[in-house]
């Protein structure tokens, strides 16, 4: 395992389980504690946490967001597989509307030169697409999140809501049958609520890490969605909520 991925998996390992010691973290990762502490040392001084006697603790509150380099490398696997279920719901020429986030990244790279009308939500996906001459590029003004590269604002926002779609893929930060879609933050909130207010079709995507997780903006009720896409296993009685709301579950 190269540096890279040992922090990552520090970084990841720590935001979900708040306090962590060196014993454990070199345990689960198969390495030496003399590593671990230069590893903390390392994301201590990034900010990413904070090392405390023993081990780590988590900087933020529960549901504070990874960074999106820890994102783009997390289920790897996963999200390719929810991609490719995605891009074969797509027909020929519909107008799409494809939020940020690493998951439909993915989505942006198995569409293919198909023959669609897409709207990327961030610059990283809208650079994937950009090589496909048969997709019809349309993007959002407004500002640009940092990392991220998300549109987010008023103006995006704005753009989003002139038009209308035939499908709008939206990716969850977090979702439950109590809670609901959220969102990390207002701005990325508002314009998941325009794509959804201005499609004919919603698609909602999640790997099962973001599965009975809230995070801090509140987007829709899972009832809203027509379509959701994920690997993540559902109870009897979450089944039950998603026949009984007429939403269609696909697991890959």
């Amino acid at each position: 395992m190269d540096v890279q991925e040992r922090q990552r998996r520090i970084e990841q390992t720590v935001a979900a389980e708040e306090n962590v010691t060196v014993a454990d973290l070199a345990t689960r990762l198969a390495t030496s504690e003399a590593t671990i502490r230069r590893d903390l040392i390392e994301l201590d001084s990034r900010g990413v946490l904070r090392r405390v006697h023993g081990g780590a603790r988590r900087l933020a509150l529960r549901g504070a967001e990874l960074s999106y380099a820890s994102r783009a490398t997390a289920n790897v696997d996963v999200k390719a597989r929810i991609a490719a279920a995605v891009a074969g719901r797509l027909g020929a020429d519909e107008s799409v509307l494809l939020d940020s986030g690493t998951t439909c990244v993915e989505i942006a790279r198995a569409v293919g030169d198909r023959s669609l009308r897409v709207m990327p939500l961030s610059l990283t996906a809208a650079n994937v697409l950009a090589a496909f001459p048969n997709v019809r590029l349309i993007c959002p003004g407004g500002e640009v999140r940092a990392g991220e590269l998300a549109f987010v604002g008023p103006l995006a926002e704005a753009g989003i809501r002139r038009l209308r779609f035939d499908t709008a893929v939206v990716s969850g930060c977090g979702a439950s049958v109590a809670g609901g879609v959220t969102a990390y933050d207002l701005g990325d909130a508002a314009v998941k609520t325009a794509a959804i207010d201005c499609a004919e079709r919603v698609i909602l995507v999640f790997d099962s890490s973001k599965w009975e997780k809230s995070t801090f903006a509140w987007v829709a009720d899972l009832k809203t969605f027509d379509l959701v896409v994920t690997d993540h296993r559902f109870t009897p009685a979450e089944s039950a909520f998603f026949e009984r709301t007429g939403v269609e579950v696909v697991t890959v």
